[in-house]
């Protein structure tokens, strides 16, 4: 039987899928997934995306308290998602070696890669949520779903 939280996952997912066929622009549908995901995970105390541009993650779209606005390479949750390229749950970001505070709130943490249409990894979807062990490997495969939609169709 699929769980309360992966039923709430499928309906954004279903969501963002008719959403999205209003533009294929990874702005837009960036700005949009933050919005609704915030709006129906309470676990998410902040959640969004952060751009690889040049070899940096610049903050782009999201909900919640003030971000991090370029996040130092080679550190953090976002950095480690990129350079493994995959998902990273973090049940508790005090144990994640280099993890970076831009909310000393933040307790734990899921990041997924967004990839474009090559398989380049060009922008992370990070939650943090204020409470230890809020995030699963359903989290993570229902965020990769997500990623995996902002970029596609994208000129």
């Amino acid at each position: 039987m699929e769980s309360h939280k992966q039923q709430r996952y499928e309906r954004i997912i279903d969501q963002l899928e008719e959403v999205f066929t209003v533009t294929p622009d990874p702005i837009a549908r960036m700005a949009t997934a933050a919005a609704l995901l915030s709006g129906k995970m309470p676990q998410f105390f902040w959640i969004g995306f952060y751009r690889l541009i040049d070899g940096q993650l610049l903050v782009g779209p999201y909900q919640g308290a003030l971000a991090c606005q370029n996040l130092p390479a080679g550190k953090g949750v976002c950095w480690a998602c990129v350079e493994q390229g995959k998902s990273i749950v973090v049940p508790d970001v005090n144990q994640f070696p280099g993890h970076i505070a831009c909310d000393a709130r933040s307790r734990s943490e899921v990041a997924a890669p967004c990839r474009d249409s090559r398989g380049r990894i060009r922008a992370v979807l990070d939650a943090d949520s204020d409470k230890l062990n809020a995030f699963d490997a359903a989290d993570a495969a229902s965020l990769e779903r997500i990623a995996a939609m902002i970029y596609r169709d994208a000129p």
